[in-house]
């Protein structure tokens, strides 16, 4: 169970990395509250380090994962 949250969660650090590489930034444009027919818009910019961190940190997490088995049995 503990192998397969962790394979998760590192592929998933690992693919937002990889995506966060690909792009510049991100704009997400969302109904307003106060009005239903005007939308806001937020703007995501990644900084330089976050897709090379996120991408390291989930490889070494499912690294980790494949060595979960073997320490849990004995």
């Amino acid at each position: 169970m503990f192998r397969s949250l962790f394979l998760a969660l590192g592929a998933t650090c690992l693919l937002i990395g990889v995506e966060a590489l690909a792009l510049e930034q991100a704009t997400i444009k969302y109904p307003d509250r106060r009005s239903p027919e005007r939308y806001s818009v937020r703007t995501f910019d990644p900084p330089a380090w976050a897709p090379w961190s996120l991408m390291g940190g989930g490889a070494v997490v499912i690294l980790y994962s494949f060595t979960i088995p073997r320490r849990m049995n004995g």
